[in-house]
């Protein structure tokens, strides 16, 4: 497209509900913005969008002028739309924007659009602003529930990383809930020996 080219690897794994996709790109455009656009057969009244520690919740209508002027939304590793017994994510690994839109379609039903900004190539204040080659990776988690985003936006955030050793460990910490988030582990300064965990609920 233009003077940039990109390379998509679309993956869906064994046993996986998860649509994973790898974006390679080499960004070479001006006063242009990239998009991923994903339209979903879901009446969904608000979005929900990761921010620290937990989500905020937002509407998709466009009822006002104050909504028409939150075009975008930041959004962590995950963004989350749904209706009555279904819900589906949208995570990614490398970017916080987000908008997201409601709309009925002519034949009946609602669409809910959830687009994700990739790239961007302003004049101002940094008329470099992401030139040259980029890899981003998002997927989409279908029939998710909230605690399914959490849990996809960490796996694609921080991959799961084995060490190979002689003798089995035992966890540090476990928790006996799903909605708790064991978010940080860490030794205390004071060198007590006493071990710190910041930790939430989803």
């Amino acid at each position: 497209h233009g003077r940039s080219s990109f390379e998509q690897l679309v993956t869906l794994a064994p046993e996986s509900k998860v649509l994973d996709i790898q974006l390679d790109a080499d960004w070479q455009e001006r006063e242009t913005f990239l998009k991923a656009s994903f339209d979903f057969d879901v009446r969904a009244e608000v979005s929900s969008s990761e921010t620290q520690f937990g989500h905020v919740k937002r509407p998709t209508h466009r009822n006002t002028s104050w909504d028409v002027a939150k075009f975008e939304i930041c959004a962590h590793r995950f963004i989350h739309i749904a209706e009555p017994g279904y819900g589906v994510a949208l995570v990614n690994d490398s970017t916080y924007g987000h908008d997201v839109t409601r709309d009925m379609r002519p034949e009946g039903g609602t669409t809910t659009t959830v687009r994700l900004s990739l790239l961007r190539a302003p004049l101002w204040p940094d008329p470099e602003t992401d030139q040259g080659r980029h890899r981003l990776r998002y997927a989409v988690v279908p029939g998710a529930s909230i605690l399914d985003a959490v849990r996809e936006g960490y796996a694609i955030n921080l991959p799961l990383r084995t060490v190979a050793g002689d003798v089995p460990v035992a966890p540090l910490i476990t928790v006996d809930s799903p909605d708790v988030v064991v978010e940080a582990v860490k030794l205390a300064e004071d060198q007590s020996g006493d071990v710190v965990v910041r930790l939430y609920a989803a």
